[in-house]
């Protein structure tokens, strides 16, 4: 009996030593990963704090309002989508339940991913005499079931056996079919808006942005591939190669175009509202499919922005036609843009961006929409800050690709402005203006689709272990599957391939096919170093000019090389 109670507590001690020595040995592998798992709780109290609210006050409509605790039907501005067992008067659709699929699944909580899917499989449907907006109604619900579906479907086996039979996928084609009218145009560039039930109304307004018609490639594209059906992907491929055909002769693009005439409206553009995710889907199209199509529109699209729109670290506008500036301004939505650099290896000028904007973020508690950088003063009418996530995805890319602590930092500051400043009783509030932190009773979906769930994933990364995705605009992650890709990427620019050699792999790599993923790949090269995609080749292969046109750009630093007395490339100008 004696030995009995020895050899037990001799167990006991085994399991407390093993214990204690394991949490050692994991805070010497990361010194960081106590605070990781202290803010990514946070955050996880950040993310059901905002959905349980929804799902209490505001479910089954689309949106939050956190003062009031009552809900929007947001989709009024985007369509009315119907629930088949609701009162006929109900025009809700749920919108913030689908946006937040994939990060309850990037949480682990199955169990309500679970519920989610099999309520929206059983209740919603697009028969409904509803005016939509394409491009959000694209990238938010129909990115939003495509997205869960695979989740649904993967080797993980989240759901109870049985009882998924591809129920989103059918909703996600037949909302897609109510989409191809809209391309129906003698440009091929589709409608902004579309009757999900008639098409497109007599009369529609022919006026849409660069986004709008541009960005639809990466939903439709893996709509197409999951269901067998090339209408979707082919539409959208239309519409995105009759726009780059419309560039000027800088390879730069306008804010707004007629889709019947094909001409522009607004010739000047940035890299904000109206034209973001345009460059966005061009290098994730290229990641995701495996076409080396749009990563020749990419490259010398990224190029021109860089030479005309780049000002120190700021990205001013310009017109499309000749390059000069037309407007000196910060909005909110350009913080997207370091995340971008990160996937196509430009960390350096990633970096120096991002902490302007952080700079910004620091100065006012959070981002204004708008930011005069000519006047140093705040946009007079767009001082408001709706809980978007651009900042924080921006962070997570770089933390992932340098695994600098001070993201982290970052990231633990954004947490703490977002819990200070808006938080209420009801969920998150959005900021009316960040002068006097006015709170204004919104909380939108995308705050559940891609603010928790960045700032989560920069703490904790674990759902991206051993797998590689491509986030959508909305935040709704698509896998990299080489089924979908119609042959493997190829060297992006020839002289950019490095060769790269371990025990482990051994393979042809450049600094594209290294910055893809955000995950930590198996085989790791954290001491090569790559080039990047601003490299442009002398026009001479020995390296002799005539004049600065012969010269490109330094494929290491991205600095543009000069001609010189001697006739020689190089970088002479500091």
């Amino acid at each position: 009996m004696l030995l009995g109670k020895r050899w037990a507590s001799f167990l006991i001690f085994m399991l407390i030593f093993s214990t204690f020595y394991s949490q050692i040995a994991s805070s010497k592998s990361d010194p960081y990963a106590a605070k990781k798992k202290r803010m990514s709780q946070k955050v996880r109290q950040m993310f059901y704090h905002a959905y349980d609210n929804y799902m209490t006050y505001a479910f089954p409509h689309d949106e939050l309002k956190p003062l009031t605790k009552s809900f929007t039907n947001s989709l009024s501005e985007l369509g009315n989508l119907k629930l088949e067992r609701l009162p006929q008067e109900y025009n809700g659709s749920a919108l913030t339940l689908i946006e937040s699929l994939s990060s309850l699944v990037i949480l682990g909580n199955n169990t309500e991913f679970e519920k989610g899917v099999l309520w929206l499989s059983e209740n919603l449907t697009f028969d409904v005499d509803a005016r939509i907006n394409l491009f959000e109604c694209n990238i938010r619900v129909l990115g939003g079931l495509v997205s869960a579906h695979i989740l649904a479907t993967d080797s993980t086996n989240r759901l109870t056996k049985g009882t998924y039979c591809n129920q989103l996928l059918v909703l996600a084609e037949e909302l897609g079919r109510r989409f191809l009218p809209a391309f129906d145009t003698p440009t091929g560039l589709p409608y902004a808006w579309i009757n999900l039930k008639h098409g497109v109304m007599e009369n529609e307004i022919t006026e849409t942005s660069t986004s709008g018609c541009g960005s639809l490639i990466l939903e439709m594209g893996a709509l197409s591939r999951l269901t067998g059906d090339p209408r979707f992907e082919s539409a959208a491929l239309r519409a995105l190669r009759k726009l780059w055909s419309m560039r000027s002769s800088l390879n730069l693009m306008g804010t707004t175009l007629d889709v019947e005439t094909g001409e522009w409206i607004e010739f000047s553009s940035g890299i904000g509202a109206g034209v973001d995710s345009f460059y966005e889907y061009l290098v994730k199209a290229h990641i995701l499919f495996g076409r080396d199509e749009f990563w020749r529109m990419f490259q010398p699209a990224y190029t021109a922005v860089q030479k005309y729109f780049r000002h120190g670290p700021w990205y001013h506008e310009a017109d499309m036609r000749t390059g000069r500036a037309t407007y000196w301004q910060l909005t909110s939505l350009q913080a997207f843009w370091p995340g971008l650099q990160v996937l196509v290896g430009d960390i350096t000028a990633a970096n120096s961006s991002h902490r302007e904007f952080f700079y910004v973020w620091q100065k006012f508690g959070v981002i204004p929409e708008r930011y005069l950088l000519d006047h140093q003063m705040l946009h007079p009418t767009e001082k408001y800050y709706p809980l978007r996530p651009e900042l924080a995805e921006s962070t997570f890319y770089l933390y992932q690709a340098t695994k600098d602590p001070w993201y982290l930092q970052v990231g633990e500051s954004i947490v703490d402005s977002i819990n200070l400043h808006t938080r209420v009783e009801g969920g998150f509030a959005s900021i009316r203006d960040v002068t006097t932190m006015e709170l204004e009773d919104h909380q939108h979906s995308f705050f559940l689709a891609e603010t928790c769930k960045y700032l989560y994933l920069l703490f904790d990364d674990s759902f991206l272990v051993n797998r590689n995705y491509v986030f959508t605009t909305e935040g709704h992650p698509l896998p990299i599957l080489s089924s979908w890709h119609e042959r493997l990427p190829e060297a992006y620019i020839p002289s950019n391939w490095t060769s790269v050699k371990s025990e482990e792999c051994r393979k042809r790599a450049s600094a594209m096919s290294q910055r893809i993923c955000p995950a930590s790949p198996n085989c790791r090269h954290d001491h090569e170093q790559l080039e990047s995609v601003c490299h442009i080749p002398d026009t001479r292969a020995d390296y002799r000019c005539l004049t600065d046109d012969d010269c490109g750009v330094d494929s290491m630093s991205c600095r543009r090389r000069s001609c010189s007395v001697a006739g020689y490339c190089g970088l002479w100008l500091s």
